[in-house]
C-alpha cells in the first residue's frame, strides 16, 4: 500500500506545540471576534459580500447607513441596482457587489423562505458567496465549524508560522483543518485578524514583543526595529 504524501510542511509543529500556539492567541487577544458589524444573519452575509477585496474598517462605516436604509431582504431585492450600487460604491467593485446582494437577495426569498441557509452546499448556491463568506456566516451566525476563514492576514501569518507552504485559501484550509482542534476553528481566523493588525502586520512586524516569537520560525530573520 502507498501511503499518500502530506501536503504540509516538513517543519510542521507538534500537536503540543499548536495547541499552547491558539492558547497564547487566546490568551493575547481574550476579545478577539467577528469583525464586522451586525445584527441579523443578513446582515452578516452582506457586510461579509461587501468586505471583498476591502477592508473590515471601510465596510463598517459603510453598513450602519445601509443597515438603517434598508431593513429587510425584500428591500434589497426591490431597490433599483443603481441606488444600491451608489450607497455601496465606497466599498470597491461597487457593481458586481450590489449585483451579487441583490441576486442573493431574490434567491433568498424564492429558494429559501427569506432565511439565509445554514450549510455549506446552500450557501455555495448564493451569488457572491464563496467557501470563505460560507464558513464565515457559518461560524459567526450559527456556530457551526465547519472549515477555516482565510483571508489575507490568516494566509500571511500561517505562512510565516510554517504551518502551510500552500498559497491558495481552499489549499490553506485544508492544511489549517488537519493540524488546529475543530473546537478552535472559528476562533482561530478571529485571531489571526487581530494578530495581523496589532503585532504581526505586513509592513512592520513586531517581532520582539510577539507572544509567539519563540514558536515563529520567521522571527528569528526579523530584525524590524520598534518605534
Amino acid at each position: 500500500m502507498v501511503r499518500k504524501k502530506s501536503t504540509l510542511p516538513d517543519t510542521i509543529k507538534p500537536k503540543i506545540e499548536i495547541i499552547e500556539l491558539v492558547a497564547r492567541l487566546k490568551n493575547h487577544y481574550p476579545e478577539a471576534q467577528c469583525s464586522l458589524n451586525y445584527s441579523t444573519t443578513f446582515e452578516l452575509l452582506v457586510a461579509t459580500i461587501l468586505s471583498a477585496q476591502c477592508t473590515d474598517e471601510r465596510v463598517n462605516k459603510v453598513t450602519p447607513i445601509l443597515f438603517r436604509k434598508y431593513r429587510t431582504i425584500n428591500d434589497y431585492a426591490s431597490v433599483s441596482l443603481t441606488e444600491l450600487e451608489q450607497d455601496i460604491h465606497s466599498t470597491g467593485f461597487f457593481r458586481n457587489k450590489a449585483k451579487n446582494i441583490q441576486a442573493t437577495a431574490q434567491l433568498l426569498l424564492d429558494r429559501y423562505q427569506g432565511k439565509v441557509p445554514q450549510t455549506m452546499t446552500e450557501l455555495l448556491t448564493l451569488p457572491g458567496v464563496a467557501r470563505k463568506t460560507a464558513n464565515v456566516i457559518l461560524g459567526n451566525a450559527f456556530g457551526q465549524a465547519i472549515g477555516v476563514v482565510v483571508d489575507t492576514h490568516v494566509r500571511r501569518i500561517t505562512q510565516l508560522l510554517g504551518l502551510t507552504t500552500q498559497e491558495s485559501p481552499e489549499k490553506i484550509e485544508q492544511d489549517l483543518i488537519k493540524i488546529i482542534p475543530q473546537s478552535d476553528w472559528i476562533d482561530f481566523s478571529h485571531l489571526l485578524i487581530y494578530h495581523g493588525r496589532q503585532i504581526c502586520k505586513a509592513n512592520r512586524p513586531q517581532c520582539q514583543v510577539c507572544p509567539l516569537s519563540d514558536l515563529c520560525p520567521s522571527s528569528k530573520t526579523a530584525t524590524t526595529p520598534i518605534n
